[in-house]
């Protein structure tokens, strides 16, 4: 059985190395908090797995999180010298390879469905399934970015096989601490329904919602993300609210709505709510910071005209398709 464990350690894996290339890096300025950032992030993907056995305490992960907050609180992690291409030298290779280019970036979303749809049912001879149950999406996608990362290296022939993980430090580097920004806020609303936010936002739901009225609970579980999505910044933090609290009691267990329709309409729902928030920096400010525009909520200001129509399509999409 290929067990999901195995890519998380080998995400541990890559931000260790990131965080050995880091510290050596001396034209870094900030390299030991920033090596630090990114060892921390590293350690906790693998000892996860020891506290899910319960072979090891969860409150060190915990104080690990509270490290990678402060630390990115600080600043770091910071930006030291690219070991990259020139702009002449990508012009180079894109009047090359042309369209070939994007081969790498399409075979993680072919994979990972192959995967999701096809051998998430297969199983082994002793009739044990051959992906780890409920985990066969993350393994997919595990394994596309391996298959991507050798097509890349085989079609594109880099002078040193390292150079995907400097390209890989170098993309963490500008990005900064956002890069776990998705992660966090999921963890938060995983929280906040381990707090019971859920079932008390149930509540409140059932006096709102007319009794039997199906396209009433649609339209309340869609707008519901979308404004959770405003709040916290991020759909997969108000995914396991809105879902405890409506899709799931509601519209899956009640009204008996396909599982997978309800749920991938509702996070497109939420990332209606993603478009129009400042809270959802990495998506909406940083761009605007980086394109030093005059006016920081410039992205939210174009991007609802887009956002409130394409969140009424999600809502009939839902309505006809998933019941």
């Amino acid at each position: 059985m290929i067990k999901v464990e195995w890519f998380y350690w080998l995400c541990g894996i890559f931000f260790l190395l990131i965080a050995l290339q880091v510290v050596n890096d001396r034209s870094n300025h900030k390299r030991i908090g920033s090596a630090a950032f990114c060892g921390i992030l590293g350690l906790s993907f693998c000892y996860g797995t020891f506290v899910v056995h319960k072979q090891a305490p969860a409150w060190l992960l915990g104080i690990a999180v509270i490290g990678i907050a402060a630390l990115a609180g600080a600043g770091f992690p910071g930006r030291g010298q690219e070991r990259t291409t020139t702009p002449e030298q990508r012009a180079r290779f894109a009047d090359r390879f042309g369209n070939k280019l994007f081969l790498p970036a399409l075979v993680i979303p072919v994979v990972a469905a192959i995967f999701g749809a096809w051998l998430a049912k297969v199983k082994l001879g002793n009739g044990k399934l051959l992906l780890e149950a409920g985990s066969a999406t993350i393994i997919g996608l595990g394994v596309a970015s391996i298959l991507a990362l050798a097509v890349g290296l085989i079609l594109f022939r880099p002078r040193s096989p390292a150079v995907p993980l400097h390209e890989g430090r170098r993309l963490l580097e500008h990005i900064g601490w956002a890069a776990i920004l998705p992660q966090m806020l999921a963890t938060l609303g995983l929280l906040f329904t381990a707090s019971g936010v859920g079932k008390a936002v149930g509540r409140v739901t059932d006096h709102l919602i007319p009794k039997g009225s199906l396209i009433a609970a649609v339209a309340l579980y869609c707008i519901g993300m979308a404004i959770f999505t405003i709040i916290m910044g991020n759909a997969f933090a108000a995914f396991p609210v809105m879902t405890a609290a409506v899709g799931w009691p509601l519209l899956v267990q009640q009204f008996h709505g396909t599982p997978a329709v309800v749920f991938a309409v509702g996070m497109l729902a939420g990332f209606c709510g993603t478009l129009c928030t400042p809270m959802a920096a990495n998506f909406n400010l940083v761009p605007a910071a980086l394109l030093e525009m005059k006016d920081q909520y410039g992205p939210i200001k174009a991007q609802i005209p887009t956002a409130v129509p394409l969140l009424a399509c999600n809502i009939v999409i839902m309505y006809i398709f998933a019941f």
